[in-house]
């Protein structure tokens, strides 16, 4: 038996499937941003590591916004319930990380 698409529980499960899938790729690619930027990019550690930086931070930002686009469409459904609020306190915790990549960039550009 299939489930109505306006069916409480179907509803519940979608709202838990989005936060899930979208605070893993939000966050994890928000918090690899600077360090590849740092070590890949402005500060080569490693042989190739401008080449290997083209390639990753692309794809980090093609997750992240995934992830943030699944993370506000959970934060903002009706009825409101804990995956709007888990959704909301993981937007909160990419503002964080947001702020602090930003000025640990800021910073690298002035100690250049």
């Amino acid at each position: 038996m299939t489930r109505s698409p306006d069916d409480p529980i179907t509803r519940w499960r979608a709202r838990e499937r989005a936060f899930l899938i979208g605070a893993p790729l939000a966050i994890i690619p928000a918090l690899v941003f600077l360090p590849a930027v740092a070590f890949l990019i402005v500060f080569p550690q490693v042989a190739h590591g401008r080449l290997i930086g083209l390639f990753v931070l692309p794809a980090c930002a093609l997750a992240g916004s995934f992830g943030l686009w699944k993370l506000a469409l959970g934060a903002v459904e009706k009825p409101w319930g804990i995956f709007n609020v888990l959704s909301f306190g993981a937007l909160l915790v990419l503002l964080v990380i947001a702020g602090y990549t930003g000025l640990f960039l800021a910073l690298m550009t002035l100690k250049l």
